[in-house]
């Protein structure tokens, strides 16, 4: 049989998509505020660096039937604030490979089961590139991607110091990470290495930038010597904090308390009432969009260690009392944080106030401790992930083919 002397013609790949005309998908849960201010952080800065383009963040949970959502959502805040330590238990058995793999698979099932519309979405909207800054859009979209319904690569944003084993997502193209140290336990868990971006984790990019500290306390009518300590409640105020706010105001005569509840109405109106009352200066706010106007006017700040409130005051170069952490992801923060030198522990209410007194009367402590947090920072993590979007939208293999 003669061979054919012809040759074949090279197929010619698609063009890269015009960067001002990209489709960036970012994925978040509201599972904790933390994931959501991760995905918001990314948008703004995908906004900033791919103008005209289609950017999109979405709460994968909007997307699912209202009995999942809640069970996802508020299940993992009443558990978090009624059982802390069954909570923690539950972190560190899951954090280990389960002894029978089918325990994955039915939980994969029950997800996919309740993510038809999300999946529906996500195909709807053929993004050039995907950000997750949740594991379970992660892992429902790696799923598609591995029976090639969906074709954009994407990557997995993890928002804490540690990595657990529910952000190892079967399908996903790659990772961006805190810290050095997170790529060597990827690596460690058989992740290609060359799919693993040390970014920090993404905050506001307001976060990078430098205000001036006389024009905020003009503004926000900080006046005088007097130190200035913001408590953080976390994004929706859980935690024994009246216990912690009295402890505070017993021990500090001198100093200024700015009080942050998050979404929390219930506790601001009672940490309000108690405040009228109170020995020392005090402020009580509820939700704000001015934390980094806070947090650069604020001396020390008293916090529960999660990843983006802990990457955000690193990025302006303030000191951390740790309070309340969540057994788990939070624990392993607040290691960290001890390890580097930025934070001491509060995690004992009934303390907290002496503690944060005496870390006062040390002012070369202090200084120490805001060098120490501002070497640490990644102000820039948003941009950095942004970035590494565009980089992978650019090798993107052509438009998504969807099976039936």
């Amino acid at each position: 049989m003669g061979l054919s002397l012809r040759k074949r013609r090279k197929k010619t790949p698609p063009p890269a998509p015009d960067p001002h005309s990209l489709r960036v998908l970012v994925l978040s849960a509201s599972a904790g505020a933390g994931h959501l201010r991760a995905g918001e952080a990314v948008e703004a800065a995908c906004r900033m660096r791919f103008p005209g383009s289609q950017v999109r963040h979405v709460d994968a949970l909007t997307l699912t039937p209202a009995p999942f959502r809640r069970m996802y959502s508020r299940g993992y805040l009443d558990l978090v604030a009624r059982a802390p330590a069954l909570f923690g238990v539950l972190y560190e058995h899951t954090n280990r490979p389960p002894r029978n793999p089918a325990a994955d698979k039915i939980r994969l099932a029950l997800d996919r089961l309740n993510t038809t519309a999300f999946v529906k979405f996500v195909k709807t909207f053929d993004p050039h590139v995907i950000c997750h800054t949740h594991f379970l859009p992660a892992e429902i979209v790696g799923h598609e991607r591995r029976k090639r319904r969906i074709a954009a690569p994407d990557t997995v944003v993890v928002t804490d110091f540690e990595v657990h084993r529910f952000w190892l997502c079967r399908g996903a193209g790659g990772y961006c990470v805190a810290r050095e140290e997170n790529r060597v336990h990827l690596e460690a868990l058989g992740v290609p290495g060359h799919e693993i971006q040390v970014t920090g984790i993404p905050i506001d990019p307001v976060f990078s930038e430098k205000p001036d500290r006389a024009l905020l306390r003009k503004k926000h009518g900080v006046e005088g010597e007097m130190p200035t300590i913001l408590v953080l409640c976390g994004g929706f105020g859980v935690g024994p904090m009246e216990a912690l706010v009295r402890n505070l105001w017993g021990a500090l005569t001198n100093a200024r308390l700015v009080i942050v509840t998050g979404r929390n109405e219930a506790l601001r109106e009672k940490l309000s009432a108690l405040a009228r009352r109170a020995p020392a200066p005090t402020r009580v706010l509820g939700y704000t969009r001015e934390m980094h106007e806070w947090m650069a006017l604020a001396d020390l700040a008293v916090t529960k260690p999660g990843g983006l409130t802990t990457s955000e005051a690193l990025a302006v170069g303030l000191p951390l009392v740790v309070a309340n952490p969540i057994p788990g992801q939070e624990t392993r923060n607040a290691i960290m944080l001890y390890e580097e030198g930025v934070a001491i522990s509060g995690e004992n209410p009934y303390t907290i106030g002496p503690r944060v007194a005496s870390l006062l009367a040390a002012p070369e402590r202090l200084r120490e401790m805001r060098r120490k947090a501002a070497a640490l920072a990644r102000p820039q993590a948003a941009h950095v992930v942004a970035e590494h979007l565009g980089r992978m939208a650019a090798y993107r293999p052509g438009a998504a083919t969807f099976k039936a």
